[in-house]
């Protein structure tokens, strides 16, 4: 059956996305932010073949495949209304047949390996979780089978307890814990990415020209 990884993504609209970072960094940085990471998230992730990828957008009017920052996706579904449970239970409850896992779209460390490792535990697991360093989580990964299941009721989300209010809703399901990833919502946060994005910068001004430079890491 289809794999399915499903990237939840806002219109990266000022105003509309980071404002946690906006606080520490100013608005306008902190959409470019967003901007950058989400296009190199669906970069490097929708190119490849090993599963189908979906951005889930909102707001739904921003759900067309043409939109700029919608490129590199196998489709386009509106997130739909209600809360961030809610959406994610819409994506699990209609997606085609097959293992789902839906990521956040401002995580920049998310590589294909970690979506592989995702879907892999899937092969032995209910449900599947990648925690983050705050409390919540980057990713939640469902087989699906034999049932769709409901973890999200009663989650209060931005809370530092999202990861451990889901786990307990999972119940008895079997559920694999992946490695602890972060976000940038903070200034420091945003400090740390704007580092590392000038270390990969002066790699790829030196990195060399032919076929030896399809060895290098894509961020």
């Amino acid at each position: 059956m289809q794999k399915t990884l499903v990237i939840m993504a806002k219109a990266p609209a000022m105003g509309r996305v980071k404002t946690r970072l906006a606080k520490d960094v100013g608005p306008v940085e902190a959409t470019r932010f967003y901007r950058v990471a989400l296009a190199r998230l669906v970069r490097r992730l929708g190119s490849d073949p090993r599963w189908k990828t979906v951005i889930a957008a909102s707001p739904d009017t921003h759900a067309v495949p043409s939109a700029p920052w919608l490129e590199g996706a196998d489709a386009v579904v509106p997130q739909g209304e209600g809360d961030l449970g809610a959406r994610m239970q819409r994506v699990f409850d209609l997606a085609p047949p097959g293992p789902v896992v839906i990521v956040g779209s401002d995580i920049p460390e998310i590589s294909s390996i970690h979506i592989a490792w995702a879907f892999r535990a899937l092969g032995d697991n209910d449900a599947v979780i990648g925690p983050s360093v705050d409390g919540g989580y980057w990713l939640v990964g469902q087989k699906r089978m034999p049932r769709v299941l409901a973890p999200f009721g009663n989650v209060d989300w931005s809370s530092g307890r999202e990861r451990d209010q889901t786990l307990a809703n999972f119940g008895k399901a079997s559920v694999a814990i992946l490695a602890e990833l972060s976000d940038v919502d903070s200034g420091a946060d945003h400090a740390s990415w704007r580092k590392v994005e000038g270390v990969h910068a002066r790699s790829s001004s030196i990195r060399p020209r032919g076929p030896a430079a399809t060895c290098g890491v894509e961020t």
